[in-house]
């Protein structure tokens, strides 16, 4: 009997017998059932979040920004109520609370009372986010708090962008502003640079005359030298004219003396001439009288030309005194007029010195000294010249009082020629007489005169003293200036060199105000082309936006999980299948063992065929799964079927109940490391290795080639490595047949030995 004879006894005997045919049945949906049945209730579970109830509750007092009410919480609250992202009930806190307690909301939001307020803090010195408080209700399901959570980041986004959309309209409200302060300060600028460059000017006048003053003051140093030299001068010059002075005045109190001296001879002469006179006009007695008179004559005539000679001796001493006077006077009006006109130059090349009042006291000084000393000079020019006439009259009297004393010698020798002579001698002692009067007036203007010269000559000697007390005063002065104008040279250059680093600091101010005025002209054109819009400031509170490529986008959770599941539920179906179908066993009396292994593999064969076409056929037309080729998911499932069939009858045939412990430990393996739900890089690094050995595996990624990717050639490489699995566990199968031998023939008594 051949091996396919013995499949359809077999078959046929199942048939026949309801015990058997039923759990069969019952088998080969169960696949169906498990993957059908849990990607029907998982299938788009997100598209449903709208029955998920989340408890909200806005505490939200609102805030002030800018001069407008912000209500964010109140704004939220109606964006929410818009979407039906879940199912929102608006509550106040304590129902949200015994929501969560009593597993009635899978999550709480909280929006605070300071929400807004802190929301506007975004340009302050230290900002507060606004915080939007989420509980998820873990305790009450897991995954719901996992989309919780997902769904605040997107509230928060939302919020986030309302909150951006505030500021950017005052942001961009403010840039108007922003734009004319700038125009404005570019404006500023200009004037700056035009300021700038009038200062540049000035600073290039004010080192000039920097250069200017330290030249001057250069000059004045150098000036002080001779100025300082006719100082010493003229402090010499009233010591010479002080001493000169006190000598006039001595000699002029001795000429004083001897005039009064000379008055008195003349007043005694004219005593004589009366007395003469008188005596001629007598008798013969008279002549002795004469006589006696004449010698009394000659001795007053002696007197007279001595005192004369004394009072020449002293016009003589007065006149060489006021002479020396008169030089030294000299010399002192020509050095003080010299001070005078070196301050007046040194004031002319320092205007700044000019102005300085000890300076204008020391001018003032100089040019009062220059002119004291002028009139000085010429007071003692008059004086000197009055002298001079005194000298010349005295010279003639003295010349007079000589001839008269020679006279009355003549007269005493020729007394005897008296009585011839009375007549003339008469009328010579009528003018001498006369002479002698005139005599004694012009002593007497004379003694007037030169009381006068000596009270002169005195205040000359206190104006002289006085004068070197000046000059002394002056001959100081001129050494302090000396040493302030070595200070004010220094001062001058230092003056002058930070002119010089001021010019070069104003040429960089200026350069860099031009620039300043560019750049802020420039910024206030780029600023008054930002308009705001709404376009605009949506931009700017979502500057980033996403655009999703679907070519490879999964529509649903179940399209994602098809591959895990359809996998999973036919090797579940597989093991199931080895709990009633007969693995080993046959009705037909004596078949060889590979007859029975013909038939156990075509019953498996039978039932994968039967399971994968059930099974894909409510995926596609029941759940209306998407995918790249039909033909191929049909083909494929079978292939995977067939692939878990032999791989568990294998195991099952040598090891019978170990080896299904060995399967449920094989598919445990397979759950963790087929990367059908997380990816394979998030599980434990000891089960990665595991991946390409265990069959689903490669099911699942075939799977996600014909459903989503459309990579065929993926798919046929991961056929055949299924198929090389399959021929491999039906060759062990094969193996165990032909190694046991031919069984006993089994009689039926249990339902698994039927097929």
């Amino acid at each position: 009997m051949n091996a396919i004879s013995v499949f359809f006894k077999d078959l046929g005997a199942a048939l026949k017998n309801p015990k058997v045919l039923i759990p069969v049945i019952a088998v080969m949906f169960i696949p169906i059932m498990y993957s059908g049945v849990y990607l029907a209730a998982f299938w788009d579970p997100y598209g449903h979040l709208d029955r998920l109830p989340v408890a909200v509750v806005n505490k939200d007092s609102g805030a002030e920004f800018k001069g407008k009410e912000l209500h964010i919480g109140s704004d939220l609250v109606d964006e929410l109520k818009k979407n039906k992202d879940f199912g929102w009930e608006f509550v106040n806190d304590h129902d949200a609370d015994k929501g969560i307690s009593d597993n009635r909301y899978y999550m709480k939001i909280t929006i605070p009372e300071n929400f807004s307020s802190q929301a506007t803090t975004l340009m302050d010195d230290q900002p507060h986010p606004a915080t939007i408080q989420y509980e998820p209700n873990g305790d009450y399901n897991f995954i719901a708090s996992q989309i919780g959570n997902t769904a605040i980041k997107d509230i928060k986004a939302k919020v986030s962008a309302k909150v951006t959309e505030s500021y950017t309209e005052n942001l961009l409200d403010n840039f108007t502003e922003v734009s004319s302060g700038l125009a404005d300060a570019g404006e500023g600028a200009g004037k700056i640079h035009s300021g700038s460059t009038e200062l540049d000017d000035g600073a290039t006048k004010l080192k000039e005359n920097l250069n200017k003053l330290a030249a001057g003051t250069l000059e004045a140093k150098g000036g002080m030298e001779p100025l300082a030299k006719g100082a010493g001068d003229l402090n010499k010059g009233a010591a010479q004219l002080s001493q000169g002075s006190s000598e006039l005045s001595s000699g002029l109190d001795q000429l004083n003396a001897a005039e009064g001296q000379l008055l008195t001879g003349a007043q005694q002469a004219q005593q004589g001439g009366e007395q003469l006179h008188t005596g001629l006009q007598g008798s013969l007695d008279g002549a002795k009288k004469l006589n006696s008179g004449l010698q009394s004559s000659e001795q007053g005539a002696n007197k007279l030309e001595s005192g004369l000679k004394s009072s020449e001796q002293g016009s003589a001493d007065l006149a060489s005194g006021l002479k020396s006077s008169l030089d030294g006077t000299a010399k002192v009006s020509e050095g003080a007029k010299s001070v005078a006109d070196g301050l007046q130059q040194l004031a002319k090349s320092s205007p700044e010195l000019e102005q300085n009042p000890q300076f204008q006291k020391l001018m003032a000084a100089s040019q009062a000294v220059a002119e004291g000393s002028a009139k000085v000079t010429a007071g003692q020019q008059k004086l000197s010249e009055g002298a001079e006439s005194l000298r010349g009259a005295q010279k003639q009297l003295l010349d007079g009082a000589t001839a008269l004393h020679s006279g009355q010698q003549q007269l005493l020798e020729g007394s005897g020629q008296l009585v011839q002579g009375q007549e003339q001698l008469v009328q010579g002692a009528s003018k001498l007489n006369d002479g002698q009067a005139a005599l004694t007036a012009g002593l007497t203007t004379f003694g007037e005169k030169l009381n006068e010269a000596a009270g002169g000559s005195k205040a000359l000697v206190t104006g002289s003293q006085q004068l070197l007390s000046g000059t002394s005063q002056l001959e100081g002065g001129v050494s302090k200036l000396s040493g302030g104008l070595t200070t004010l040279a220094d001062g001058s250059q230092q003056l002058n060199n930070g002119a010089g680093e001021l010019e070069k600091g104003i040429t960089k101010l200026d350069d860099g105000s031009k620039e300043l005025e560019t750049k802020l002209n420039d910024a206030a054109d780029k600023t008054s082309e930002l308009k705001k819009t709404d376009a605009l400031v949506k931009m700017f509170a979502k500057p980033v936006d996403s655009e999703e490529n679907e070519s490879r986008k999964i529509p649903n959770y179940g399209t994602g999980l098809t591959p895990y599941f359809m996998s999973l539920g036919l090797f579940v179906g597989a093991l199931i299948s080895t709990l009633v179908i007969s693995l080993k066993g046959t009705t037909v009396e004596g078949a060889s063992g590979f007859s029975r292994f013909v038939s156990r593999s075509l019953s498996f064969a039978g039932m994968s065929l039967f399971q994968s076409v059930v099974a894909a056929a409510i995926i596609l037309l029941g759940l209306g799964l998407k995918v790249q080729s039909v033909p191929l998911f049909f083909l494929f499932t079978f292939i995977t079927s067939l692939t878990f069939m032999f791989i568990v009858q294998a195991v099952v045939t040598w090891l019978d109940m170990p080896g299904r412990f060995l399967i449920i430990i094989l598919l445990i393996l397979q759950l963790t490391t087929s990367a059908g739900t997380f990816p394979l890089e998030l599980i434990p690094d000891w089960l990665k290795p595991l991946n390409p050995w265990l069959p689903m595996s490669h099911s699942v990624l075939g799977y996600k080639g014909i459903i989503s990717s459309g990579d065929f050639d993926l798919v046929w490489k991961q056929a055949g490595i299924l198929g090389i699995d399959a021929a491999i566990f039906l060759a062990l199968s094969l193996v165990y047949f032909l190694w046991r031998g031919n069984p006993k023939k089994q009689t039926g008594s249990k339902p698994a030995e039927a097929v």
